[in-house]
């Protein structure tokens, strides 16, 4: 394999992060903390704890990201949204991280709670991501990361309309946005020029899925807009009963994907990692990443 094909150039930099979500029960704990301690060699500028449709897991998320910084020398970065929550009780969120040591927010709208067919703000909630963060800046300054669309969010009307809201979040005070998973290279690249030619100067990290159930994402990929290309459905073709020819199949074209951006001077990436590490950890050693000493 050509040296010239993957991995990073001598000096380059590759910044890393890693997306996990809270544990259901003690098994998912157990497999949650031996993806943490995989990874955490690999010495990623952060990682993410997600939060539940309405707060669903705010519990959860809390206790993982509480760990995570008693525990490790990680830092967390906690996922926090509008759905179904006062102004006051998102505050007290806030300043429970704070309090817990978290420095590093993810800022979202939410998705709709269960049951609901659309979003709706909270009568007495922070109505958009814009406010949220907003409110988390006068607690404490936080580094605040964002939500990006590639190929526009399900409930914007129109791609320009989705740039808007986007930089709506930055002038707010986020400091980053990471992007919906995509799965060709080109998505975000055409979306990184169109959200230069608007002005907007802020790093826009792509996330990356490794895909290990093809059926489950196209099935998410419809609910939130995401493309899935015929060639992608080709590969996993007659491999629904075999997992280990799917994992490998799944790591070689994340990390082609990331190898292209690459090509295009992109540096950083966000991996969903869904708890498992095995994908994730194999896609940094093909880019040429190599645990910390």
């Amino acid at each position: 394999m050509s040296p010239r094909l993957f991995g990073s150039a001598p000096g380059h930099k590759l910044n890393i992060s890693f997306e996990f979500f809270p544990p259901k029960n003690e098994e998912m704990e157990k497999t949650l903390w031996a993806s943490v301690e995989r990874l955490a060699p690999l010495a990623p500028r952060f990682v993410s704890v997600t939060y539940g449709a309405g707060g669903t897991t705010r519990e959860r998320t809390h206790a993982t990201v509480k760990r995570l910084v008693q525990e490790t020398k990680l830092k967390p970065a906690a996922h926090l949204t509008c759905v179904s929550a006062t102004r006051e009780e998102i505050d007290d969120v806030v300043r429970g991280y704070w309090d817990a040591g978290v420095r590093h927010i993810v800022a979202l709208r939410g998705d709709p709670p269960a049951g609901a067919a659309k979003y709706a703000p909270h009568p007495g909630g922070y109505a958009y991501a814009n406010d949220l963060i907003a409110g988390i800046k006068k607690i404490g300054d936080f580094e605040i990361s964002v939500g990006a669309y590639p190929e526009k969010h399900p409930d914007s009307p129109d791609a320009e309309k989705d740039i808007d809201f986007l930089k709506a979040k930055l002038d707010a005070g986020a400091t980053r946005a990471i992007t919906q998973y995509f799965f060709d290279a080109e998505t975000y690249l055409r979306y990184r020029d169109k959200v230069a030619a608007r002005g907007i100067s802020a790093e826009i990290v792509p996330g990356i899925l490794p895909v290990t159930n093809f059926a489950q994402v196209v099935k998410f990929s419809k609910m939130c807009g995401a493309s899935v290309p015929a060639w992608l459905a080709h590969l996993f073709e007659g491999l629904d009963g075999d997992p280990d020819t799917r994992r490998l199949v799944a790591a070689m074209v994340a990390a082609e994907q990331c190898r292209r951006l690459q090509e295009h001077g992109v540096d950083a990436f966000h991996f969903y990692t869904l708890n498992r590490a095995d994908l994730a950890y194999s896609i940094c050693h093909i880019l040429g990443l190599r645990p910390a000493v």
